[in-house]
């Protein structure tokens, strides 16, 4: 059945609804093709408008009946939850076909929302595992949910098993683009993800939701992170018990680190991913939800305060916000974590700043200097970096050690004080310390 074809018939399909078990059929065996979709946002437009919403699912649910049995499909009988399906095709290019042409007809409904429904979509190919003669169970429909769950609204991704059986039997005018490899919630295999596209529909998305992609947002650093152990077993603590905890403590302290690190320690344990978001380039409190919109891929408002947008965004996903250097946008900082913390259960916030945000259930934690064999281990690795023939000899080892002493064990002051190894000795650094900003900030040498 063309596109066209399904449009024309998309204006006369029956209202309510088919019910899954009106359409019930022997299911396929053996390798299969499976298509899952989900409303995007649907929470978000129920509370919008619940009449409208619900006169809207009944259209979206009969377009994608109408549209898979149009290609052969099979839908188990109540396999699928909320808003969305599950159809199963014997054939990898009618499982492709099937989801473009129910987002051809989906983008030209008229639909009774204040906006349009948005639809992700995912076709994944592998071994049917049956549960009973009317569900699928195993890996192959766990991977393409857990493909569906990476897309956007309107996006239709497509594995690269099933990119691969397709060969060139695409629909007219339709296209495979490779959007590369990325991990899977609670798979351990990569798996190389294509998008599919089309002249009629939309190319653009933000990034997919990926694991790899919301880690990708962790500030990378390129130097080793010395020490901490003990801080990183109390975060990690801290954010299994609080779900508002705000590293405190001076400029140089090591708080951006410390944070980093737990994040990427934590992106793995948590479904829906890390967000970093840094906060020093805000010059107002307003600009700290518009930074937190930019970071999670938001683009549109479709009607919402950003702040509500943002919380419909994340609403039921187990999130790691990270809102880096707070200290300037407090009043912006507190209003964005009272509302998102309220509206997202599963949502924990990590902050750092330079003074506690000051909203009930905080936990402020002061973030320690470096111990000393960890002071001296920092100063030592980043004077190898700055002068390669630099050793820590015995001789040496008292002055690094008060050097690391004098400067409060604070890591960034140490980082400078290794860095001008290149022009000093360790004799003149020590003695300089007590006049330590000027010769760290760059004073001139010759002057301590």
């Amino acid at each position: 059945m063309s596109s066209s074809h399904l449009r024309l018939a998309g204006a006369e399909l029956p209202v309510p609804v088919l019910k899954p078990e009106q359409s019930h059929a022997e299911l396929p065996q053996g390798t299969v093709s499976f298509l899952l979709t989900d409303v995007e946002g649907s929470t978000g437009s129920w509370e919008a408008g619940r009449d409208a919403m619900r006169l809207a699912v009944i259209r979206h649910f009969a377009i994608l009946a109408t549209v898979v049995e149009a290609h052969g499909g099979t839908r188990p009988e109540e396999q699928g939850e909320g808003d969305s399906i599950v159809a199963v095709f014997t054939r990898a290019s009618d499982a492709v076909a099937a989801a473009l042409d129910c987002q051809l007809v989906l983008a030209t409904e008229s639909w009774p929302t204040s906006e349009p429904l948005r639809v992700r979509m995912a076709v994944h190919t592998g071994e049917a595992d049956l549960r009973n003669d009317r569900n699928y169970a195993g890996e192959a429909i766990i991977r393409t949910a857990r493909l569906r769950a990476l897309a956007h609204g309107g996006q239709v991704l497509v594995s690269s098993v099933t990119a691969d059986v397709v060969g060139d039997r695409l629909p007219d005018a339709a296209a495979l683009r490779d959007l590369g490899v990325h991990r899977l919630k609670a798979l351990g295999r990569p798996q190389r993800v294509y998008q599919l596209q089309h002249p009629e529909l939309a190319e653009v998305f933000p990034p997919l939701r990926s694991l790899d992609m919301a880690r990708a947002t962790v500030p990378v650093v390129l130097t080793s992170f010395v020490g901490r152990d003990v801080e990183l077993a109390e975060g990690h603590n801290l954010l299994e018990e609080a779900r508002l905890v705000t590293l405190v403590g001076p400029g140089g302290c090591g708080k951006t680190r410390l944070a980093s690190a737990l994040a990427l320690d934590l992106g793995d344990a948590l479904g829906g991913g890390v967000w970093w978001v840094n906060l020093a380039p805000c010059n107002e409190a307003t600009g700290v939800i518009d930074a937190v919109m930019a970071v999670v891929g938001i683009h549109d408002t479709r009607g919402y305060s950003p702040l509500e947008r943002v919380a419909q965004h994340l609403a039921g996903r187990r999130v790691l916000l990270v809102v880096d250097n707070c200290e300037h946008v407090l009043a912006g900082c507190r209003d964005v974590a009272a509302v998102l913390l309220h509206a997202c259960p599963e949502l924990t916030i990590l902050a750092t700043s330079r003074e506690p945000l000051g909203l009930a259930g905080e936990t402020v934690w002061r973030v320690p200097p470096l111990r000393a064999e960890d002071a001296v281990r920092l100063f030592t690795e980043r004077a190898t970096s700055a002068r390669p023939n630099f050793t820590l000899t015995e001789e040496h080892a008292a002055v690094v050690a008060s050097i690391c002493e004098r400067l409060d064990g604070l890591p960034l002051a140490v980082e400078l004080a290794a860095a001008r190894v290149r022009m000093l000795t360790l004799e003149r650094i020590l003695a300089g310390i007590e006049d330590r900003f000027r010769l760290l900030t760059g004073g001139s040498p010759s002057a301590s």
